[in-house]
């Protein structure tokens, strides 16, 4: 058929009935990707690899760092740790021209990096950022937009889901290409820059519609905060620096412990940082809980709460990995990459093609899916055309997850937003373009490798 390999008409298959139970049918995602698993397997007469591929996730360590990440964000959401940070990033930068949106940024986008699910994380931060906003004198299309646009973006900040599954599905392709340590320090460079694009973008636009900075009655004073919430600004830091020192300090590490200790440490890092933190978040915040104690009872009702969060997008992922390996099982990464080099396309059309590509994508599927079902093609694609496959992997959530959300007309976390805001669609979408452009713009700019990464 039109000369295109059978394995890509799989792909295309699986792309429409995922389209199809998740836009038109309105399918919840861990739905639509159990179907999708079992689906790609009877298509293509892969049966023997059933059990293997849907049990292979059980085996990863770095599905339970996942898991483990979300039950950490409904530790930090309990003990209330994070209300003290935006409190105390008020009494910072509230005093400023839109301060009430830099709060939105810096809270939402920390947040959205523990639960991995921007759109989520619009309905649970949102309620608060949003009306603070409005309250400033930002355009309800702004203020919806703004607080988007920063959940979105927590999507490809680590401990984030999809920046540990596009790891696993690059360390399938090229083994020990990179450290796990490394490639989030890598991702946080990533983040970095992408925040850095929203700090400037939600500058311009406060400027031009003359927004103001919070209301003073509604100003905590720095002292008070710094004083109650100087505790919570240690979260951070408990899960940043493990990683940059297993990254940035290996032959230390390994003149202290040996190289059998120091490759235990890096494999055991992502496992033991959300313990550690949610351990403290527990400790500082205890005072928020029934009876302002840490027992059984309060730990068991907080995690059985959150049972509703946690699973669907536990199962999400887990099914993601799944079919990833199914295609790994199917050389679909090599069948993609000989199509893709037919064409003689240069790193450089690659370059603009591709973060175009997932934008429109985006559209209709999560960042999760399209990484398992694409990412490793692209991945090898990127690498056999010239352009570093490492980069293009580390670039992948930005593309896929940060854009899932933001992109008119179909954004799950734009029309969550503009719920929130009551704002109409069409101002809404406007913004939400110029948001998604300058995203795009960034991706583009960045995969040239231009600007410096850390980590990388």
């Amino acid at each position: 058929m039109l000369g295109i390999p059978v394995p890509i008409l799989y792909l295309i298959a699986l792309l429409l009935v995922i389209t199809v139970l998740f836009v038109f049918l309105k399918r919840p995602m861990y739905e639509v990707m159990t179907v999708a698993f079992v689906f790609i397997i009877a298509i293509s007469g892969s049966f023997g690899m059933f059990w293997d591929a849907l049990l292979f996730p059980s085996t990863s360590t770095l599905f339970y760092a996942i898991f483990a990440f979300m039950v950490v964000a409904v530790i930090f959401d309990s003990t209330k740790v994070v209300n003290s940070i935006i409190k105390l990033m008020l009494a910072l930068v509230g005093r400023f021209r839109g301060g009430a949106g830099y709060v939105a940024l810096l809270a939402s986008t920390f947040m959205a990096s523990l639960s991995g699910t921007g759109p989520g994380n619009v309905a649970t931060t949102g309620v608060f950022t949003i009306p603070m906003m409005k309250r400033s004198n930002y355009p309800k299309a702004l203020a919806a937009t703004t607080e988007m646009s920063a959940s979105m973006l927590g999507n490809i900040i680590p401990p984030s889901g999809i920046v540990i599954l596009t790891f696993g599905i690059l360390n399938n392709i090229y083994p020990d290409k990179i450290s796990l340590s490394s490639w989030m320090v890598a991702a946080y460079g990533i983040g970095l820059w992408f925040f850095i694009q929203r700090w400037l973008t939600l500058w311009a636009l406060c400027k031009y519609y003359k927004v103001q900075p919070v209301q003073k009655e509604e100003l905590p004073t720095f002292k008070k905060s710094f004083i109650s919430g100087w505790p919570a600004l240690i979260l951070p830091a408990l899960i940043f620096v493990p990683l940059l020192a297993d990254a940035q300090f290996k032959e230390f590490i390994v003149g202290r412990i040996g190289e059998t200790g120091a490759a235990a440490y890096s494999s055991s890092v992502l496992m033991f940082t959300p313990a550690l933190a949610g351990a403290y978040a527990l400790g500082i915040g205890r005072k928020a809980l029934p009876s302002k104690r840490i027992n059984f009872d309060n730990l068991f009702a907080m995690f059985r709460s959150s049972l509703v969060k946690v699973v669907p997008i536990g199962v999400t992922i887990y099914m993601a990995y799944a079919i990833s390996q199914v295609f790994v099982e199917l050389k679909m990464d090599s069948v993609v990459r000989d199509w893709f080099v037919s064409f003689n396309l240069s790193t450089t059309a690659l370059i603009i093609i591709l973060p175009l590509f997932f934008m429109v994508l985006g559209m209709v599927l999560p960042g999760s899916a399209q990484v398992a079902i694409l990412g490793g093609a692209m991945i090898t694609v990127f690498g056999t055309l010239g352009g570093n496959p490492v980069l293009l992997a580390a670039m992948l959530p930005a593309m896929t997850g940060a854009l899932e959300g933001m992109t008119p007309p179909l954004a799950l976390g734009l029309f969550v937003a503009m719920g929130i805001a009551g704002s109409s669609f069409r101002e809404t979408t406007k913004l939400a373009v110029i948001w998604v452009v300058l995203h795009v713009l960034l991706s583009m700019i960045l995969l040239t490798g231009i600007l410096p990464i850390i980590g990388l």
